[in-house]
């Protein structure tokens, strides 16, 4: 993972700090995450303070700070999906995967991620398993797309 980060960090000029977005999402892009070693290498590299840095990434929901799940879980928050309940999904999408939200569980099969809109207002509550959207989520039918995964992890 060294290797790639210097490979990475070459890429981008020391104190150019327009190009923090794009360094961090290529580091994310190619490591998975940003990990509290890259944000450190990124800080001394572009001569940014750390708390500057971790002030951008955690500003933008599209950065994480942890490893994915093989199966990774979006719950959307948005306001249309909050005004249909989503936090009562929430609550039980994390009993279910015995998870919190920005967490992995320890055996890295499911992640479970809060973001702020899935683009899918009209189908709202949204959640989305590795990529694939499920619209117009109630308890039960969240529920039941949430043990198929389970059973196929096992």
């Amino acid at each position: 993972m060294e290797e790639t980060l210097d490979k990475i960090l070459r890429k981008y000029s020391p104190g150019k700090k327009d190009a923090l977005i794009p360094l961090l999402q290529e580091i994310q892009r190619e490591t998975g995450h940003l990990s509290d070693g890259s944000i450190a290498e990124v800080s001394r590299h572009m001569n940014i303070p750390l708390n500057k840095i971790y002030g951008v990434a955690t500003f933008y929901d599209q950065f994480r700070f942890g490893t994915k799940g093989r199966y990774h879980i979006q719950l959307c928050r948005g306001t249309t999906c909050h005004v249909y309940r989503s936090s009562v999904l929430l609550k039980d999408a994390e009993r279910i995967l015995q998870v919190k939200a920005g967490q992995t569980t320890r055996d890295g099969k499911f992640s479970l991620e809060i973001v702020n809109c899935l683009g899918a207002c009209a189908n709202a509550p949204v959640m989305m398993v590795n990529g694939k959207a499920y619209g117009d989520m109630t308890r039960e039918k969240m529920g039941k797309v949430l043990m198929k995964v389970i059973e196929i992890a096992k």
